[in-house]
């Protein structure tokens, strides 16, 4: 597929991630405007509650977006789904009867502050990349033992934290836990040594279901992706995760990008999930290509210093697609919910500088990863900022989903003091 022209000029350019074929849904505010849904389109937002209001947008009965967030939009359905991005491309095309109407509800991007794009229900994390968990499997068992003997037959995953779920900019506090090295008998409380990020795709349900559903209709149900970095305290988790996985060293916070990639948008780049080592059961086999060609990186600054980008990969790595994820969430009768939040894993590819987290970039701490800058990392340092990247490129134009950072903070000296 080719650019779809807009008249908003800044749309047409190679360098935006946000071209008419995009349209992303966000939530924003400004210093007159309060916090309300929007529309990116190159370098601007279109404000969706000035257009309903003013008619230019009416899609059902009741108004949509009268509140900041997109759960309403999304519980309508794939109907009002498509009959939104048909309006919006009708509106902002090249040529549009519609201009002038609509050219005063832009909003520069730069004026702009973002917000939670959704309100999340519930949020699960996967473990759906094969060579991430094949590095964690052989740092931690041995090569001959690294994929436990469930991994290549269903998406391992944990119900998370949907509390901790936070926007795109949003500063990251080192966390407290229980550390126990093994020179020590027993565990400290102290704050969290080995912080690591993790490079993931996020989807979301935009439909809710009561019962198991099939992989296709799992795949029917997302609205959209985010970009999402799962934050890991990685020694915490050590200490933790047996018998029962990660709990604290996974809660401190999951940072996600401010726009939502509607699938819709990303259908001309849909690819194959890898070739299966063992067939799967008949519920989760791949129907169709549900795994999307998107391109991914990682850069890390130092706090006052210029980034260094420290990974690069591709979400055609994961092992287990999103609708497989969703269709296997729902085998016991678990209710999927709008607004729920799927966290693909971390996605690392097979070469080194393909390694979606320091824990594999460093392997265990054991090979410090070397910036432009001359400084060293094993595992994150306080004043660290991340930066995620993504986006699926066409001709002349890239479905991009902006940037997904958080800076670390330093630990509280005293968790427990009050003021």
């Amino acid at each position: 597929m080719t650019l779809k022209r807009s008249w908003v000029d800044s749309a047409n350019s190679a360098d935006t991630d946000f071209p008419l074929n995009n349209l992303p849904y966000g939530v924003f505010s400004t210093g007159t405007l309060d916090a309300r849904c929007g529309v990116a389109i190159g370098h601007m937002i279109l404000d969706m509650q000035a257009a309903e209001e003013q008619g230019i947008v009416d899609l059902t009965d009741d108004p949509l977006f009268d509140v900041p967030f997109w759960n309403e939009v999304m519980e309508e359905g794939p109907a009002v789904w498509a009959a939104l991005r048909g309006r919006l491309i009708a509106l902002l095309a090249e040529g549009s009867k519609d201009q002038g109407l609509v050219a005063p509800l832009l909003i520069r991007q730069a004026d702009a502050k973002m917000h939670m794009p959704f309100m999340v229900a519930e949020y699960t994390d996967f473990y759906s990349g094969r060579h991430h968990a094949t590095n964690v499997g052989t740092m931690f068992r041995g090569a001959d033992n690294a994929l436990p003997p469930n991994w290549l037959h269903i998406p391992i995953g944990y119900n998370g934290r949907a509390s901790s779920v936070v926007v795109s900019g949003t500063d990251i506090r080192r966390p407290w836990g229980q550390l126990k090295s093994p020179n020590h008998d027993s565990p400290a409380f102290l704050p969290s040594r080995r912080f690591d990020l993790e490079l993931e795709m996020g989807a979301i349900v935009g439909m809710a279901s009561d019962g198991p559903i099939t992989v296709d209709e799992a795949d029917g149900a997302i609205f959209g992706y985010v970009l999402l970095n799962d934050w890991s305290a990685r020694d915490i988790q050590a200490w933790e995760y047996q018998p029962l996985g990660p709990f604290q060293a996974k809660a401190t916070a999951t940072s996600i990008s401010p726009w939502i990639v509607t699938k819709a948008a990303l259908e001309p780049f849909r690819t194959t999930t890898p070739d299966r080592e063992v067939p799967l059961l008949d519920h989760l086999k791949d129907t169709s290509p549900m795994l999307y060609d998107l391109d991914l990186s990682v850069s890390l600054a130092p706090e006052g210093k210029a980034a260094t980008t420290i990974a690069e990969t591709n979400y055609k790595e994961m092992y287990f697609s999103a609708a497989q994820q969703m269709a296997h969430h729902s085998t016991s009768g678990c209710p999927m919910t709008v607004g729920d939040l799927l966290g693909s894993g971390t996605i690392s590819g097979a070469e080194k500088h393909e390694r979606g987290s320091l824990l594999e970039l460093s392997w265990g701490g054991k090979e410090p990863v070397t910036l432009d800058s001359g400084d060293t990392r094993t595992f994150l340092e306080d004043g660290d900022t991340l930066t995620l990247k993504g986006a699926a490129k066409g001709i002349g134009y890239r479905i991009g989903f902006g940037t997904c950072t958080g800076t670390v903070l330093p630990a509280l000296k005293d968790p427990y003091a009050r003021p």
